[in-house]
């Protein structure tokens, strides 16, 4: 088992990714306590450790259902963006409120799959994102759900898309790693880890370290199913996992609900489960996780 100390010692940048899950409440509205105690967290990872951070947010059309008033996930698309649109701009308004409370600014950053189809695009959002982050910025980055329609439809409840998307902002957080070159990616969900078995099952155990994601992984992966709101699962985690071990980085999946997990991560306690890397730091590739193009 690898000393979790070692693994963090030298992580200077990093992206959090917190899950809708971890956003909204039980109720399907904004979680806005644990969203505070995560920017306290990372605004403490930049002020005591010195670090860079992006985050990668969901739960914009959690929020904009809040906004409008709908207590269900609507399955139509027009009212999905709808929503999207409603809920981008009140979530980054409590992000920008929380972290201006800590003395740092934050910056929007919406993309779309698309934008990894051209060379030009990708040197464009990468000179942004590391703009930002030399000007002591941190970029709160989402998919763009009201024109990237891919993202809603793979949601519970509505028509599958054929096309190479991100999906789920699991992939779009490996896709960020890999352009800022990351030193951890955290995906933050509603569970400890990865189980070897559905967690909801009686002596479900959790894996604290996998060196390699494959196909048994994945299988395992696939039967914890998806939240109402959410668009992923444990699959597109460990598929966003093994994106980017493959280029070096490591990855730690985690309980965003949990308290002062950040913390407990970065104090190198064996938290969640750490996907280990498979590749060499450096590594670089243009091919979506987790689809073909």
């Amino acid at each position: 088992m690898i000393d979790r100390r070692r693994l963090v010692a030298h992580v200077r940048k990093v992206v959090l990714k917190a899950g809708t899950q971890v956003l909204t409440t039980q109720h399907n509205r904004i979680d806005t306590s644990t969203l505070e105690h995560l920017v306290e967290q990372t605004a403490g990872l930049v002020r005591s450790r010195n670090m860079q951070v992006l985050i990668v947010t969901s739960g914009a059309v959690a929020a904009g259902m809040q906004v409008l008033g709908w207590d269900e996930r609507p399955s139509n698309l027009s009212l999905l963006q709808a929503a999207a649109s409603v809920g981008q701009s009140r979530i980054m308004r409590v992000y920008e409120r929380l972290f201006r409370e800590q003395g740092i600014a934050v910056g929007q950053v919406l993309l779309t799959a698309d934008i990894f189809r051209s060379e030009e695009r990708i040197q464009n959002v990468t000179r942004t994102l590391s703009t930002l982050l030399a000007h002591g910025v941190i970029p709160v980055i989402n998919e763009n759900d009201a024109v990237a329609v891919d993202e809603l439809r793979s949601a519970p409840g509505a028509r599958p898309a054929g096309a190479v998307r991100f999906g789920d902002n699991d992939r779009l957080s490996a896709r960020v790693a890999e352009l800022i070159h990351a030193d951890l990616l955290v995906i933050l969900s509603d569970v400890d880890g990865l189980y070897d078995r559905d967690p909801k099952r009686p002596g479900a155990r959790l894996i604290q370290e996998v060196r390699q994601v494959d196909r048994n992984l994945l299988r395992v992966g696939s039967k914890g199913g998806t939240s109402l709101l959410g668009t992923g699962g444990m699959r597109t985690k460990l598929e966003a996992a093994a994106y980017v071990n493959a280029l070096g980085i490591p990855c730690i999946i985690a309980n965003g609900k949990s308290p002062w997990i950040l913390r407990r991560i970065f104090d190198g306690e064996s938290v969640g489960t750490a996907c280990l890397p498979t590749g060499r730091a450096g590594a670089r590739r243009r091919a979506c996780p987790g689809r073909t193009r």
